[in-house]
């Protein structure tokens, strides 16, 4: 019998030493423990439709180097923090100046701070579930500490660029955690881009943990180039009457893979996770969400749409846990999905798995095409037949789209979207 694939040693080679010496032992930890690490494999209940596209080459084992150009992000109004490479960059950041509000990267705590950190890093997150994510574990060469006091208010989002400069191959582990106080409020948008054209991988990891009342809007969007692999985790833990929003958008690559784990953790926490994909070409990506009810009277709203064109591949696969003593939930989940080719596939799974009696819960899935005869009804009225295909797949999707409260975003998406559209109805 074939022996397993494992991790290349070349991956638990030490990275950059300039963090304080609580993370690197945390980080030394880490990469023993990934020592024979198997890879997933089509065997992997929750990568069997990824795992093919995952390339883990000893290539893109080296860390990226930090020093270099700069790429163009979102331009908005806001405060704005810049990675490259996995390593913030503060002569390209603009810290918020609000009372409350903290911000430091990994490399600048005191040793005190970063021994409470390393407590609490991967907390958020199922090892067993989401295995890439303690590969960043062992790799991150900086980060992001947010600290929102209680009751702070950070007025204007707070954009979080990471950017990727694929001069060279290799790979880049940005990090992000989010302490959010007792009924703080705070808006931040991931912006994940890329330069250059060797292959590389980023393996980006968030964590959130929601005091009592806080309420956090989290925007996560994923435009990388052809050239990248990247695989990210997203962690939350909430706290009663906590609220977490999700707005996702992610365009296809070689592989892309988001795994996304909510826990509500006590009464009255609520969340709601939006999710768009578009993928073409020979592209793949995979959602992977979990949602977690640990407490009574908590409420969860899950929204995802794919849309495939060429010969792409996109994957959801949500999953809604009721645990024992989480009488009271109310939870929703709703995947549907748009095929605009015959060599697309979309592969859906939602699950429910309920061990509470006095709850409300639902979840439904869909995969299919473009109406003919709401064509035909379009077309009937003047709109020439590309033109009508574009309006009902911006239907499908802008819903979803419209929702996300950073005005930015929502532009640049929609311009992105027009792009997708543009180049799958070419022919027609």
């Amino acid at each position: 019998m074939k022996p397993a694939p494992t991790l290349s040693s070349a991956f638990l080679k030490p990275a950059g030493d300039f963090l304080p010496a609580p993370l690197l032992e945390l980080r030394q930890q880490r990469g023993a423990a990934l020592a024979d690490m198997p890879l997933p494999t089509r065997k992997t209940e929750n990568w069997k439709y990824s795992s093919r596209y995952l390339k883990l080459s000893d290539e893109l084992a080296t860390s990226l180097p930090t020093t270099g150009k700069h790429g163009t992000a979102l331009a908005a109004p806001g405060h704005h923090v810049v990675f490259r490479n996995g390593v913030m960059v503060p002569e390209a950041s603009d810290f918020p100046d609000t009372s409350g509000v903290t911000i430091k990267r990994f490399a600048d705590l005191t040793d005190d701070e970063a021994r409470e950190l390393a407590e609490r890093l991967d907390n958020t997150l199922d090892a067993n579930a989401v295995q890439l994510a303690r590969l960043n574990s062992a790799r991150f060469e900086d980060g992001l500490l947010i600290r929102l006091a209680p009751d702070a208010v950070l007025e204007q989002p707070l954009f979080i660029i990471s950017e990727t400069d694929a001069d060279v191959s290799g790979s880049a582990y940005p990090r992000i955690y989010v302490d959010a106080g007792r009924h703080s409020q705070a808006t931040l948008v991931e912006e994940y881009i890329a330069n250059g054209a060797e292959p590389v991988m980023v393996n980006a990891v968030s964590e959130f943990v929601l005091a009592e009342g806080a309420q956090i809007t989290s925007v996560r969007l994923s435009a990388e180039g052809e050239n990248v692999q990247h695989v990210g985790a997203t962690g939350v833990r909430q706290a009663a009457h906590s609220r977490f929003d999700s707005h996702c958008v992610g365009f296809g690559g070689p592989m892309r893979r988001h795994d996304l784990q909510v826990r509500l953790e006590e009464s009255g926490a609520n969340c709601r996770l939006n999710g768009v994909v578009v993928t073409q070409g020979k592209q793949h990506y995979d959602n992977h969400t979990v949602i977690e009810h640990v407490a009574p009277h908590c409420d969860s709203e899950e929204t995802y749409r794919n849309i495939a064109a060429g010969q792409s591949h996109a994957v959801f696969n949500g999953r809604i846990h009721i645990h024992q003593d989480a009488q009271k939930s109310n939870a929703n989940m709703s995947n549907k999905n748009l095929l605009l080719s015959t060599g697309a596939e979309i592969d859906t799974k939602p699950e429910l798995e309920i061990y509470a009696d006095d709850v409300k819960c639902a979840h439904g899935a869909t995969v299919g095409q473009l109406n003919e005869e709401s064509i035909f009804y379009l077309v009937s009225r003047g709109i020439d037949r590309r033109n009508a295909r574009t309006l009902l797949t911006m239907a499908f999707i802008n819903e979803l789209i419209e929702q996300i409260p950073v005005e930015a975003v929502r532009e640049t998406a929609q311009a992105r979207l027009n792009h997708f559209i543009d180049q799958t109805f070419e022919e027609a």
